[in-house]
């Protein structure tokens, strides 16, 4: 679409934060490319959603001006990382082609243990919550992500920092069109206990 609208999809936070408007430009020439390149994968173009906190609360902080077209994809939950990931190298072409693939995600993102009266606190995370966060991290810069693909493997530290994959499944995307690339982390900390806000840029 021309221009998706701004959804705000979550409840219980400050009013501020519904009344942000991002009206960034879409690209529907983007969205028809990006569809081409997903050969795997059954896509539909959806002209009614708009950009979810998951996009705006990212890059209205990069792009304060909302002078960059964005394109937004979902994700079919039914599937799992193996099948993000991969469908993820179908869009490598995109980044060489000079597109900024961001994914907007929390490695560790658990809001029924969150420490509400320990938000203001900075970096305050339960010992799980740095434990399995560090583990992640380690295995992005060395490049063994096979482990990151069945997460379920790595004990009840990740089934904590997991329980539910919305906020998991865009890692696999970053992993896919960033393989081969050396990974830089910034903006490491935990929030609350059982939340970090681990970033990670590959190239």
């Amino acid at each position: 679409m021309d221009f998706p609208q701004t959804i705000h999809d979550f409840g219980g936070f400050p009013q501020a934060l519904f009344d942000v408007q991002y009206n960034a430009p879409g690209s529907p020439a983007l969205a028809l490319e990006t569809k081409a390149l997903l050969r795997s994968a059954h896509v539909e173009l959806d002209h009614d959603w708009g950009l979810d906190h998951g996009t705006w609360t990212i890059i209205r902080h990069m792009y304060p001006e909302a002078n960059i077209p964005v394109l937004q994809l979902s994700i079919d939950y039914t599937k799992g990382p193996q099948y993000h990931y991969e469908l993820a190298k179908e869009l490598y072409d995109l980044r060489k082609k000079g597109v900024l693939i961001i994914s907007s995600v929390n490695m560790v993102h658990n809001l029924r243990m969150v420490a509400w009266d320990k938000m203001q606190e900075p970096e305050y995370g339960y010992d799980w919550a740095l434990s399995i966060n560090d583990k992640f991290k380690e295995l992005i810069a060395t490049g063994n992500y096979r482990p990151l693909l069945n997460y379920q493997s790595l004990g009840r530290e990740a089934q904590l920092a997991i329980p539910t994959p919305e906020h998991y499944f865009p890692l696999m995307y970053s992993l896919g069109v960033g393989v081969g690339n050396e990974a830089t982390f910034f903006y490491d900390k935990a929030v609350g206990g059982s939340l970090t806000m681990t970033s990670v840029k590959f190239g």
